[in-house]
């Protein structure tokens, strides 16, 4: 009775290890399914592009997106693109769309940035002026401009003569060291200006010197400032009182007058004879 117990045993033990082996092997060796999924093809940026960049065949690479969730001005060509500029920076991935790039009777570089009814104007600025470095594409700055209306130094004034500027371009070009004759690297911005602030920039990089004050990019205000001279800088400005009537104070009482004036006039003089006799003179008062 034992023995048959241990029989019946040792087979269903077989029998479920066999079971479970045959499973294992089963489920390993289904074919995984494949999800169906409809894409399109669109071309994106194959590297960082800077602003104003023509687009080369080597800037460019397809990816495959799913079928209908490109945005809309996407491409599926790269030959569409080729040879138009960005107006904007795009990074390496990220999608070339129609808004990104100019037409393509517009050229590329930096004049289809520009917008209608706006101008480019560069100015030379070092690291201090360019607030060391940080003033970079699409950065929004400051300017101030320090001159003398007189040319005198006393009225050397610093002010904010335009508020909140975009910056479209930043970087360093060669220009020759008039001494030396050698050529040195000079950094130039370019700003996004109004005629009306191209004049007043022009003037002020002429006339004077011009420095770059960066500001956050949420902060939109335009403050109005007074400027300020070298005598207010140092808070020695004098201020010159009014100029008081000769009888008045300066609390408006009648001032008292001099001394001289309080005494009696002196006495009107005798009447004189001049005589001459020879060559000699003598005066005799009439009495």
């Amino acid at each position: 009775m034992r023995n048959r117990i241990f029989a019946v045993l040792a087979i269903a033990i077989i029998a479920g290890g066999g079971l479970a082996y045959a499973t294992y092997n089963f489920v390993n060796n289904k074919p995984a399914r494949q999800a169906n999924v409809a894409t399109q093809p669109v071309v994106v940026a194959a590297a960082d592009l800077q602003l104003g960049a023509e687009l080369k065949k080597d800037d460019l690479t397809v990816i495959q997106f799913p079928q209908g969730k490109a945005p809309d001005g996407a491409f599926s060509n790269p030959g569409d693109v080729i040879g138009r500029g960005l107006i904007v920076p795009v990074v390496k991935n990220e999608l070339i769309l129609n808004a990104k790039l100019a037409s393509k009777e517009a050229g590329y570089g930096l004049p289809p940035v520009i917008p209608e009814g706006m101008r480019a104007v560069s100015v030379r600025v070092n690291e201090v002026v360019g607030v060391a470095g940080y003033v970079l594409p699409g950065t929004r700055v400051d300017v101030i401009a320090t001159a003398s209306p007189t040319n005198q130094p006393n009225d050397t004034t610093s002010k904010v003569v335009l508020s909140n500027v975009q910056v479209l371009t930043s970087g360093s070009r060669l220009e020759p060291d008039q001494d030396k004759g050698k050529p040195m690297p000079v950094t130039v911005v370019t700003l996004l200006v109004s005629p009306d602030q191209a004049e007043r920039l022009a003037l002020a990089s002429t006339e004077g010197k011009i420095q770059l004050a960066l500001r956050n990019p949420m902060d939109q205000g335009s403050p109005v400032t007074q400027g300020i001279k070298p005598a207010g800088l140092l808070g020695t400005t004098s201020t010159v009182a009014p100029r008081m009537s000769a009888n008045r104070s300066t609390t408006g009482r009648p001032k008292s007058a001099p001394v001289a004036e309080q005494l009696p006039p002196p006495p009107a003089p005798a009447p004189t004879v001049e005589m001459i006799r020879g060559d000699k003179r003598a005066t005799e008062i009439i009495k």
